[in-house]
């Protein structure tokens, strides 16, 4: 990690980017329902921080929750009830929380996508069998749904964050359109942008971080900083600390 940092330095040493002072942040990339990562993943933010000086603790959730992982209910209800304990804890909107909030709502397009992207295992998580999803069509899995899921979770996924700015950091869940200046981004794109983005290798207005697209390890970039490390599937729960130039990387 070290050696990649100073890497870094080497490549654009015109910039180095900074997080605002006295502020420490913390960014989590995509949980996709492994509440047993997060629950090892948090202890451990909460101990680095304890172990530095005082600052003011910021955690932000870059979103996608839920899906593919086996328990997207409790992900869901541990972050935000996180989010209501402590206004530095913030969460941002995934395309997959994109796409359960459609299907709640009954969208065709949307519940198909559900289907095929991890819905299964989010519906499960809330209790339906999964003999009986198996025995669903899509009329009945909105109804099902809507049916299983909290409004209390519905009214927090709602309500989620598109993009913050700190420092010289945007955090959105996918990426931005290059080109494009932070305040006039597609709010939407920001959720679902991929080789447009990932393929830019320019300067972009702030350094973007980012989740969204699984990478073996995190991506630490001049311009973008991705923390995506596909946990449903490697158990590898990934998160960034940035207070002042520091960049530092945490992985259950």
């Amino acid at each position: 990690m070290l050696a990649k940092l100073l890497n870094l330095r080497k490549r654009a040493p015109e910039f180095v980017p900074a997080m605002e002072e006295g502020l420490r942040v913390y960014a989590i990339g995509d949980i996709h329902g492994r509440l047993d990562l997060l629950d090892m993943l948090l202890p451990r933010i909460e101990a680095d921080h304890a172990s530095r000086p005082p600052a003011e603790r910021h955690i932000i959730f870059l979103g996608d929750l839920v899906d593919r992982g086996p328990d997207s209910a409790g992900v869901i209800e541990r972050v935000r009830a996180l989010c209501a304990a402590d206004p530095n804890v913030h969460c941002l909107m995934g395309n997959h929380e994109e796409i359960m909030l459609r299907s709640l709502e009954g969208e065709d397009k949307a519940l198909r996508l559900f289907c095929r992207v991890g819905g299964r295992e989010t519906m499960i998580s809330y209790g339906v069998t999964p003999e009986e999803y198996e025995r669903l069509d899509y009329a009945e899995v909105t109804e099902r749904l809507n049916a299983v899921v909290p409004a209390s979770h519905r009214d927090f996924l709602a309500a989620l964050k598109e993009i913050m700015v700190l420092g010289d950091y945007v955090f959105v869940h996918a990426g931005v359109r290059p080109g494009v200046a932070i305040a006039d981004q597609k709010l939407a794109e920001t959720r679902w942008i991929r080789d447009a983005f990932l393929e830019h290798r320019g300067v972009l207005e702030k350094v973007v971080v980012h989740g969204h697209t699984v990478a073996d390890e995190a991506e630490l970039l001049p311009h973008r900083i991705g923390i995506d490390t596909g946990a449903y599937q490697t158990d590898r729960l990934t998160a960034l600390m940035l207070e002042g130039s520091q960049q530092e990387i945490f992985s259950t």
